[in-house]
């Protein structure tokens, strides 16, 4: 449920008011919707509550949420949400630039790679050092010496980090060095994690599902928002269907109808939807235009040798081609590609 408080309600009464849900075992995350703060309660036996919190002087009414995302829904909040990584905003006219390698391999490979990046329009840097694969006898990743790698990337051409954590137990770990975590395809129902990545601060990139609805993709993020964590990227990167000539169907359609439900941004992974190179612009351009905030992108400095997932890598200069119609794209659509600024780190 949702209770909006009267304008001009102060701090102090706003925090004794989210005191008091609390008290009842309750969690609570206050936002703020056409000038007036509305704080979201969800738990078990909020409804009973209701009446007691109507009661309270600087609440105005209380309502319930319709949709059973409450807290990630529209109801909840109308205004868009800005997820701000760094000097990123998330969500904004500008769209967020993610790419990278799908495996960190070594240090001489992001050297390779980051500086074109950087040149060609990304502001974050992905890739990843936990690996979940399909065999066991593939590459798993580098782990925590990945994670390092990545923060000497982040240090030395001042890109944000956004990297996969596979389980709760590295949720630590991979938040000491990311600047935003990632909960993959295979993960977004592993209710644990995402009550695990909700638990802890920093911005957490959703990915649908490979088999999953809308609303269950919404329902996940909504585990990651109960848990305390309002600051939550969806990603659209295509799901399973019967057509074989691509990796995954990009479903296109589900950019406008997320942001028709929910008030959180919306990236989308073209690469894993075409899982062929040649065909990850052409997908790229029409997230653009159907409204993605975002795109996330794998490249790699030499695809064919990749140790994950080449075939879909673009290469640093077919990178660079794209995001020129990209930009194009953008502007038609009335939206802008960020720019990298001075190296500030």
């Amino acid at each position: 449920m949702i209770a909006v408080l009267r304008a001009g309600c102060t701090t102090r009464a706003k925090a004794e008011i989210v005191r008091f849900v609390e008290q009842a075992g309750l969690r609570v995350v206050v936002s703020e919707n056409d000038g007036r703060c509305e704080v979201g309660v969800a738990g078990e036996g909020a409804e009973a509550l209701a009446a007691a919190l109507a009661a309270l002087p600087e609440v105005e009414e209380v309502r319930p949420a319709g949709a059973p995302y409450r807290l990630v829904s529209r109801e909840h909040r109308d205004e868009p949400t800005r997820v701000k990584v760094d000097g990123v905003v998330v969500g904004g006219r500008a769209l967020a630039i993610i790419a990278g390698p799908c495996a960190v391999e070594s240090r001489e490979q992001l050297a390779a790679l980051v500086p074109s990046l950087v040149a060609s329009g990304a502001r974050m840097l992905r890739g990843g050092a936990f690996k979940p694969r399909s065999s066991p006898y593939s590459f798993q990743g580098l782990g925590r010496a990945g994670l390092e790698l990545l923060a000497e990337a982040r240090a030395a051409y001042g890109v944000s980090v956004v990297t996969e954590v596979l389980g709760p137990e590295d949720v630590a770990l991979v938040a000491e060095y990311a600047d935003v975590l990632q909960v993959g395809a295979r993960n977004m129902q592993n209710f644990r994690l995402l009550a695990a990545v909700g638990e802890q601060p920093r911005p957490v990139l959703l990915k649908r599902g490979m088999m999953a609805t809308i609303e269950e993709l919404l329902l996940a993020a909504e585990y990651i928002a109960a848990a305390g964590n309002p600051r939550i990227i969806l990603c659209e990167r295509g799901i399973r269907t019967f057509e074989p000539t691509t990796r995954n169907t990009l479903d296109v359609a589900a950019v406008p109808a997320l942001k028709e439900r929910t008030h959180l941004p919306v990236l989308v992974d073209p690469s894993h939807a075409a899982g062929r190179r040649e065909l990850v612009p052409a997908l790229a351009y029409a997230a653009v235009a159907a409204g993605a905030d975002g795109l996330i992108v794998e490249v790699h400095p030499d695809p064919d040798r990749a140790m994950s997932d080449g075939r879909q890598s673009l290469t640093p200069e077919g990178f660079r081609a794209m995001m020129d119609v990209v930009r194009q794209v953008a502007t038609a659509v009335g939206r802008t590609v960020e720019e990298a600024q001075p190296h500030a780190r």
